[in-house]
């Protein structure tokens, strides 16, 4: 159940008892008009919204991604990226400067989608597919004997849920509840070694069964049309993110896009209440919505407090120092509605506790907001260093979650590209707008600011509380 101020209350038998009351009372004065409560349609808007919230949000992002045109590919098809996310970019929030993505949707609709994956060849690589309410199907960070640097080659088969049916030898069958899948594959860039990246994109191939015996074992050449044929990073896309998107549709939009999106992705897990819910506001999968009339005030607030609980951070996320950040429940939430939504909105496509931790600060250690015209330092204690088993990276944002035009540079500073320690084995984090001599310096917007710390492959400490980033302070 939603884990918010509130939990899914079963609201029809409360409608049923007040309707007869307002029956009786309508029979004393005036017979023959039966006035109806709208008091319980606030709550299940509310409550709707933050339930069906990752729903549209993934169909709105699937919609923009796949076509044709600009910055678009193809379902079963990857959009490769060659190129790192220009300034001022904020779709997705807070993007990532140490990897360079490969993301598609798979229809599953009619057949199995089969993803052969090559060996990385000790380069870090991660690949994740999510269903359509955000929950991870697969990782390669989960898998028994997963790399902390990189993957083996592999071909994992996503099925239709109670399909039955031979796939290729040796090849992995996930069952995915929903029809379309979102896959995303990482691979880490040092920043001149595109051509290596390059080759390890070709390798991956994503083609449905009916395809894949015909089209070889291997991944093709560009004109291979079951190979990942992708247009590259850099492309025109449709102006708004898909939050922003999510964000601009009032109570019929949403519940319609909804309604439309159940008729194929059922809810993960399957809960008969929710739905139940849902059926009072009038919106039942694949059909035309019906929300309650005379009801268009309650309908407006409850929309409003759905979106605001989308956006504020549940009260069972990590909390250290200022620093928050998704722990064990990560891509796996359950019932757990409010984390969910949350998630998606602040963090799409995050994996697994055994895939990533992106930890997020927007504040020093008296509480005061980030700011550029400020300098910090983040000191880590020699047994406070980020608990990976890959790497680790600290990265600058506006609040909004751009990369600043402004920015006197555009990196990810980490492990991994010359953070140096001090004599005990500390490590000392310079965070300021200015260029800092000192090394281990994070380049910020000069305006308010927030950090990103992501942990590849992060240890069991990063994700169950026991581990926690050291403060902010400033100088």
């Amino acid at each position: 159940m939603i884990k918010t101020r509130r939990a899914f209350r079963p609201f029809y038998l409360a409608c049923v008892a007040l309707a007869g009351v307002a029956f009786i009372a309508g029979c004393a004065s005036a017979p023959g008009v039966v006035p109806k409560s709208t008091g319980w349609v606030k709550d299940e808007v509310s409550d709707s919204y933050v339930f069906g919230y990752p729903l549209v949000l993934m169909d709105v992002a699937r919609e923009a991604a796949t076509g044709s045109g600009p910055g678009q590919a193809e379902v079963n098809t990857l959009r490769h990226a060659q190129a790192l996310p220009p300034v001022g970019s904020a779709s997705p929030p807070a993007p990532n400067l140490d990897t360079l993505s490969s993301s598609g949707w798979l229809d599953l609709g009619s057949e199995p989608v089969l993803v052969a994956l090559p060996d990385s060849r000790g380069r870090y690589m991660d690949v994740r597919a999510l269903d359509m309410w955000t929950n991870v199907v697969w990782s390669s960070g989960a898998q028994p004997g997963a790399r902390a640097n990189g993957i083996k080659a592999q071909t994992i088969a996503f099925v239709p849920a109670g399909w039955k049916g031979d796939l290729p030898a040796r090849a992995q069958r996930v069952e995915v509840p929903s029809r379309y899948v979102w896959l995303l594959v990482r691979i880490q860039t040092h920043g001149g070694d595109l051509a290596a990246i390059r080759k390890l994109q070709r390798g991956i191939r994503v083609a449905p069964l009916s395809q894949y015996a015909a089209s070889g074992a291997r991944g093709g050449g560009r004109g291979d049309p079951a190979a990942s044929g992708a247009t590259a990073s850099g492309d025109p896309v449709a102006p708004g993110s898909p939050r922003e998107k999510v964000a601009a549709l009032d109570a019929g939009g949403f519940f319609d896009r909804l309604a439309q999106a159940l008729e194929d992705n059922p809810p993960v897990p399957d809960d008969p209440h929710a739905l139940k819910i849902l059926g009072d506001l009038g919106v039942h999968p694949g059909d035309p919505v019906a929300l309650p009339s005379g009801a268009s005030d309650a309908l407006a607030a409850g929309l409003a407090d759905g979106r605001e609980r989308v956006a504020t951070p549940p009260s069972n996320l990590l909390a250290g120092n200022g620093w928050l950040w998704v722990g064990d429940n990560a891509g796996n939430y359950g019932p757990d509605y409010a984390l969910r939504a949350y998630t998606a909105y602040a963090q799409p496509g995050l994996g697994t506790r055994d895939d990533e931790v992106r930890a997020r600060v927007s504040v020093d250690s008296d509480g005061h907001p980030l700011n550029g015209a400020n300098r910090y330092v983040i000191h880590f204690t020699p047994k406070q260093l980020p608990p990976v088993r890959g790497f680790w990276s600290i990265t600058a944002y506006t609040t909004s979650g751009a990369l600043d035009e402004d920015m006197p540079v555009r990196i990810a500073f980490g492990d991994r590209n010359g953070a140096r320690r001090n004599r005990d084995g500390s490590l000392d984090v310079h965070v300021s707008a200015e260029r800092q001599k000192a090394g281990n310096w994070v380049p910020t917007p000069h305006g308010d600011f927030q950090l990103v710390l992501r942990m590849y492959a992060p240890k069991r400490e990063a994700t169950d509380g026991s581990w926690q980033p050291p403060a902010v302070e400033r100088q």
